[in-house]
């Protein structure tokens, strides 16, 4: 039965968000076509229609899911009072911890993602690159200070700490993690 260009565009959407989920729960070597197929609700013969490798797959979830996480960020940020708080609060916070699979990339795919091929990688630099910039909008303007290294600083902090705080095992020293991190994170912006 033949797919119209339309369907064909949706199922293509489909699968990327579907390997979007499934790369951040699984890794990208953790599960196969036929699975992330399945998830997509299709058969693994639709994928060589759509993608030329997983490699190409795995590029375009990357992306879809480092534009999902900035999203996340700005609407967090958006009519706050304290645009900033309200990101530490979000993303440093235990129900953020649990989102495996809609969760943060970095934190779930940041080691697999460094060992993989430049077409992988580069969605998730324009990400982190988009997440710094948010950071620095947010940031506390000082004349002495580098933004630039508080930004960086910061958000290598904040994926640290879901990172290590995903491995724990004991929910309160997982807890105490994220704290930690988020008092630090305040006093990096504020300091001069």
């Amino acid at each position: 039965m033949r797919v119209s260009r339309a369907q064909a565009e949706a199922n293509r959407e489909e699968v990327i968000n579907a390997a979007s989920r499934l790369f951040r729960e699984h890794g990208f070597d953790g599960i196969g076509l036929k699975d992330l197929m399945k998830g997509a609700g299709l058969t693994q013969g639709a994928f060589y229609k759509q993608f030329e490798s997983k490699a190409d797959l795995a590029a375009q979830a990357s992306k879809r899911a480092m534009e999902s996480a900035t999203l996340r960020w700005s609407t967090a940020a958006a009519g706050n009072p304290d645009p900033l708080e309200a990101v530490v609060s979000f993303y440093l916070s235990m129900g953020h911890r649990q989102e495996r699979s809609d969760g943060c990339p970095l934190a779930a795919l940041g080691s697999d993602a460094a060992r993989q091929s430049k077409e992988v990688r580069v969605p998730f630099q324009n990400g982190i690159e988009a997440h710094l910039q948010i950071l620095d909008e947010l940031m506390p303007k000082s004349e002495s200070s580098k933004p630039c290294h508080k930004t960086m600083a910061i958000l290598s902090l904040m994926v640290g700490a879901i990172t290590i705080s995903r491995v724990m095992t004991d929910e309160v020293i997982s807890q105490h993690v994220l704290e930690a991190a988020a008092d630090e994170v305040r006093r990096i912006a504020a300091s001069a």
